[in-house]
């Protein structure tokens, strides 16, 4: 299965219309800094919350550099999701400037 890769500033034009951003990193990573209109769900935690996620809109999966975000894409795809990956992951998103915030105030990627 291919799965798209797209840009951090195509996904912030997605996300204007029906598409959701998909975060699967950890809980401290997601604290530490995150795209303020993004979900978390681990992707550990991914399989058993299947029934969470939309099925009529594009999801968009982001993690740290987008390793991980492309193995939760592949599986969402396997699933009958419409995905795509955020290219870079978050460390993209934050290096072209985009909305993100913290739990601390202090935005970071770790």
């Amino acid at each position: 299965m291919s799965i798209s890769e797209i840009s951090a500033s195509e996904a912030f034009e997605l996300l204007d219309g029906d598409a959701i951003l998909l975060d699967v990193r950890e809980e401290n990573e997601w604290e530490a800094g995150h795209a303020p209109m993004a979900s978390l769900i681990p992707l550990a935690e991914l399989p058993d919350q299947l029934d969470e996620l939309p099925r009529d809109r594009l999801i968009i999966c982001t993690c740290r550099s987008g390793g991980r975000s492309l193995r939760a894409a592949t599986f969402l795809g396997e699933n009958g999701f419409d995905v795509a990956n955020l290219s870079g992951g978050m460390m993209a998103w934050f290096a072209e400037d985009l909305p993100f915030e913290s739990d601390s105030g202090d935005a970071t990627i770790e």
